[in-house]
């Protein structure tokens, strides 16, 4: 690998294991792991992260990019319609949105994020 490139590749990188605040948890008692690849300092971030089925409420003041690897989840923004995630899937989150993250199915997914 080079010194500008980064492969998303968890091996050889240990897990943050954590879980939604409990205060924003709707339902079940979902997890999570995240592999932090890339932090430069700056604000900007990049990774792999998974969680357990659940739902919980999430406000985003940063930018998002994610991919859908594995399962199936559901974004829904403050009035709006569930929006369906699953394997494949790539979407931008901007800051400001609130709302809920459903896992239906373990989800994994490639993240960057720009605060």
């Amino acid at each position: 690998m080079t010194e500008h490139l980064i492969r998303f590749d968890k091996d050889g990188v240990e897990a943050e294991a954590g879980a939604p605040d409990k205060a924003k948890i709707r339902s079940g008692r979902p997890t999570t792991k995240t592999w932090n690849l890339e932090d430069d300092g700056n604000g900007l971030f990049a990774g792999i992260w998974e969680a357990t089925a659940g739902e919980w409420d999430v406000e985003y003041t940063e930018w998002e990019f994610f991919h859908i690897l594995e399962g199936v989840s559901t974004l829904t923004e403050d009035g709006g319609e569930p929006v369906k995630l699953k394997a494949g899937d790539s979407f931008v989150i901007r800051p400001g949105f609130k709302g809920r993250w459903k896992v239906i199915e373990p989800t994994k997914k490639h993240y960057v994020v720009k605060v």
